[in-house]
């Protein structure tokens, strides 16, 4: 008899208790919580043919867009594709092998076609929004979720992380009420929704609510922090807020203790650490060279990988900033070299990681209207190479400090003057359109 899962979909090659593993790391992954490989390993030992098993563990490698998770998910989806039975699980195994092969629009629509017939497989839902962020699809962030929400309620298991995934596909839509609405409620659903409740600190953040972020963040900080994968995020976020009231200290500490603590090799968290240490640069902090040189180190072994320009974007930052002219080198060759290729990424890289790499270079070598004349025409397509609206705003920032020095103050003061809208009590913003309106008095 062919079992079926939580939520009513067939899985081929299942126990009962292959089942109940797949369902613990399919919960795990929900929350970003813990190490799902574990339930799931523990479910192929259990039932070796498990189909979706094999597929989850290929997506797991996949979803962290890192290079080095490619040969042991090829494995996984070689081991998927023997045990397949079904449609869906067949899906699933094409959705993974376009990812590996670099083709992550057919990925996404692949992970669209499941859910088309099967609008309850949350981790079809997932693994789309997750590379709809990757791809900087905001509609389909939302939209996804929004198209498959009349098959979900809330009795069913892994509704938090519908609303969660809804949240964050609002907030990066600008519908901030509803956003903020749907991850306060799947945050009291499941506490432990790391997703949904950075969700609501993204919110806060594209409003400048900095004082209500920082209690959110705070408040609740033993639910996302122990065992969590989002957790240096979520401490970059609060960060960010911390920065933003210009409390230099705070953010060094945080990013000492949280963000670098633990010396994580996971390019999701280098990310945020690289784009924190720039964020402080821009504001003219002297981070200290050693910050430089651990982020650097870290990234280094990753120079060559080019899967995924983003990535390589934030590379070359620690790059620059621990002076490392050898490998800044070797990034640029990289994207370069991605510009040359195919899959999703050349186009990432040739319409916006390239041309920002160029920027985030001359900024560093003092040529800063070279600066200004890469980014000006990329910010407003910059979501091509994925991201979120504050991840993105690092080009932002970047830009204004780069007309500032250059002395474009009508740059300046049109920049600073659209920031001051979102967040009217922004001291960098404000400090940037007084030094534009009083340079232009003078």
């Amino acid at each position: 008899m062919t079992l079926k899962d939580f939520r009513g979909d067939a899985v081929s090659g299942a126990s009962a208790e292959a089942l109940a593993h797949f369902e613990k790391a399919l919960a795990d992954f929900h929350c970003y919580t813990g190490n799902p490989f574990e339930p799931l390993d523990a479910a192929i030992a259990a039932a070796p043919d498990f189909a979706m098993a094999h597929a989850m563990r290929a997506h797991l490698f996949l979803s962290g867009t890192e290079a080095a998770g490619l040969a042991p998910a090829r494995e996984s989806i070689a081991a998927a594709a023997r045990s397949a039975r079904t449609d869906r699980e067949k899906l699933h195994v094409a959705a993974a092998t376009a990812l590996a092969e670099g083709r992550f629009d057919d990925a996404a629509e692949r992970f669209e076609d499941i859910l088309l017939e099967h609008p309850r497989d949350s981790l079809a839902l997932q693994m789309g929004h997750l590379f709809d962020f990757y791809r900087g699809d905001a509609r389909n962030l939302r939209d996804r979720v929004v198209r498959v929400m009349p098959a979900w309620s809330k009795d069913l298991p892994g509704w938090h992380a519908v609303l969660g995934m809804q949240a964050f596909g609002l907030e990066e839509c600008g519908e901030y009420g509803r956003a903020e609405e749907a991850g306060r409620a799947a945050c009291e659903a499941q506490p432990r929704d790391a997703w949904a409740h950075h969700a609501v600190l993204h919110v806060m953040e594209m409003q400048g609510r900095t004082e209500e972020g920082i209690h959110w963040a705070r408040s609740r900080v033993d639910h996302w922090a122990p065992d969590n994968m989002m957790q240096v995020h979520n401490w970059w976020h609060l960060a960010l807020y911390h920065l933003d009231r210009e409390e230099i200290p705070e953010v060094l500490k945080l990013y000492d203790e949280h963000i670098r603590g633990g010396r994580s090799a996971v390019v999701l968290d280098m990310i945020d650490a690289s784009a924190m240490l720039w964020r402080l640069h821009l504001r003219g902090v002297d981070v200290g060279r050693a910050r430089w040189e651990e982020i650097a180190e870290v990234w280094a072994p990753l120079v060559q990988d080019g899967f995924y320009a983003f990535n390589d974007v934030h590379g070359l930052i620690s790059f620059i900033g621990a002076g490392r002219r050898d490998l800044v080198e070797q990034q640029m060759e990289t994207l370069r070299r991605s510009v040359r290729g195919s899959g999703s990424n050349a186009a990432m890289a040739a319409q916006v990681g390239l041309p920002v790499a160029e920027a985030l270079l001359a900024f560093s070598e003092g040529r800063y209207g070279q600066a200004v004349s890469w980014l000006r025409p990329v910010r407003t397509i910059a979501n091509r190479f994925g991201g979120s609206h504050a991840q993105r705003d690092l080009l932002d920032l970047t830009l204004i400090e780069a007309a500032h020095r250059a002395g474009d103050m009508a740059l300046v003061r049109a920049l600073a003057t659209e920031r001051l809208r979102m967040k009217p009590q922004s001291p960098i913003a404000q400090a940037y359109r007084f030094a534009a309106t009083a340079r232009a008095a003078a």
